[in-house]
């Protein structure tokens, strides 16, 4: 399947209204990126869950510490490979053609994920990587290309675009998670591709829509570059598929003797590496005014708190998951429900309460809080989320199971903490990086975001090895802490940031 090309497709037209007054291009993405969440966190609602319940139960067997480390692996890949994906789509084929292949992957890695084995268990996450590295940065801007430069709507046509987003991993949980945990874990992982395949057909049907918005890859300087570019890409991939393949062949026959937890370990010295890099050119490589220097600096404090907030607000998925699951009531008012049910509560509470932040901060006006104390805010919130569960944990220790209460509260506190921090972030970065460098300032925020799913996947692997109340308190602790120090550290961070507030 390709994205049609028709001689009589028009530009997005700049005016469309058809849409809630959004061009009619916007129901075409937010619908893909809905099916997209979908089958995210249907399958996410599911993994560690399956990968440690026993094997006479269908799942895995593995041990958490196992499991936290394969989890928190795949999360952080997740992020780190909208990267390259990016890159493929400006320089290669164009956002709608990333989109597209990235959704047939996606979809893929899901329905081998549906067989039993361990063997296509891996080969389904590394497809939903993949698929996921080129669609999900690209999808956003496709969306970006369907409104003017100077289109009054752009702010709000990404909004309702984030609805969508939430709106799939509110219901993803309720259909994937109850197939899941009450029918056959195959068949949830199964639903979560049936979802992506919905979400590639209304795609394809309703491509007409987005007229030529991101259509063609950026051209190339001159055609002895673009052949020069094709050239070394072919021998990259080439040599990229070669090892894919050794690998996996490897790891399925047995003679490899790689573990999944070395695996793990490799690709954790790898994004330690590439953080390390990318921040000492940063810092002294690059050719910076001394205004840019520092407002480099101040997104390198942000980059930090926004790996240690990711890292707490990432056990969703991982140790508040099993919590739920094993030491938490599913019943309410004598419902009884999967425990997957509650990777429901997040997006449903960004759904209820992000209009409320947004009036907040527009009724505060010139006493709105800045950039940094708002990251404050947020790692006091996530820190806060843990520092309840605390006292669930020490209750859940007697043998009974707690309140589902408790685990409401900490994900309306952590809810909180995103809705202070997730959508500043964003904002700051492409205020503070210098023009130049704003993609690659954004694939910054995304590799915080990476790092801190694989150290909340390191401290998903602790689960069950350490008192839960120590465990809880320690990344309590962190949160709190961190929040503090930012507040500390706020004078300092805007006046490296300057004009930008």
């Amino acid at each position: 399947m390709a994205v049609p090309q028709r001689a009589d497709v028009a530009p997005a037209i700049p005016h469309d209204h058809a849409f809630f007054g959004h061009p009619r291009g916007l129901s075409t993405l937010f619908f893909t990126e809905m099916w997209e969440r979908f089958s995210y966190y249907g399958m996410r609602a599911l993994l560690i869950l399956f990968m440690t319940a026993p094997v006479a139960a269908g799942g895995l067997g593995f041990d958490t510490g196992v499991a936290g480390a394969v989890y928190g692996l795949y999360t952080s890949m997740v992020y780190m490979t909208s990267l390259p994906g990016g890159w493929i789509a400006d320089r290669l084929i164009g956002q709608r053609r990333a989109v597209l292949y990235g959704g047939i992957l996606i979809a893929c890695g899901h329905f081998s994920m549906a067989f039993p084995s361990v063997a296509t268990f891996y080969l389904g996450l590394a497809l939903i990587v993949l698929g996921t590295g080129l669609l999900k940065g690209n999808v956003s801007v496709i969306v970006g290309q369907l409104y003017g430069a100077n289109d009054q709507r752009r702010d709000a046509g990404f909004s309702i675009f984030y609805m969508g987003i939430n709106l799939g991993a509110f219901i993803a949980p309720l259909v994937c998670g109850y197939l899941g945990q009450r029918v056959n874990w195959h068949m949830g992982f199964a639903t979560a591709g049936i979802g992506m395949v919905f979400g590639l057909a209304q795609y394809v049907a309703g491509g007409k829509y987005l007229g030529e918005a991101g259509l063609h890859p950026a051209p190339s300087a001159s055609p002895a570059a673009a052949a020069r570019l094709r050239t070394r890409v072919q021998l990259v991939g080439g040599l990229a598929a070669v090892a894919f393949v050794v690998v996996t062949s490897g790891l399925y026959t047995g003679t490899l003797p790689i573990t999944a937890k070395q695996i793990a370990d490799a690709a954790g010295y790898l994004l330690l590496a590439l953080v390390l890099v990318l921040f000492a050119w940063m810092f002294f490589a690059g050719d910076w005014t001394p205004a840019e220097r520092r407002r480099l600096f101040a997104i390198g404090v942000l980059f930090v708190a926004s790996a240690i907030f990711w890292s707490e607000f990432e056990q969703a998925g991982s140790t508040l998951n099993l919590f739920g699951d094993r030491a938490t009531r599913t019943e309410i008012l004598g419902w009884s429900f999967p425990s997957s049910y509650f990777q429901s509560l997040q997006p449903l509470f960004i759904i209820t309460f992000a209009p409320v932040f947004a009036w907040i901060w527009l009724r505060m006006g010139s006493r709105e809080p800045s950039s940094p104390a708002k990251f404050g805010v947020g790692l006091l919130l996530v820190g806060a989320g843990f520092a309840v569960l605390v006292v669930a944990a020490t209750l859940a220790e007697s043998g009974v199971k707690v309140a589902p209460y408790w685990l409401i509260v900490t994900y309306l506190l952590h809810t909180f903490g995103e809705l202070s921090l997730s959508p500043v972030g964003l904002s700051a970065t492409t205020k503070l990086a210098p023009a130049r460098v704003g993609g690659l300032m954004m694939g910054l925020w995304f590799l915080g975001i990476s790092v801190g799913n694989f150290i909340g996947g390191r401290l998903a692997s602790l689960y069950g090895s350490m008192p839960l109340p120590t465990l809880f308190g320690a990344v309590a602790g962190v949160g709190i802490a961190a929040g503090l120090v930012l507040f500390l550290l706020t004078p300092s961070i805007k006046r490296l940031m300057g004009e930008v507030h």
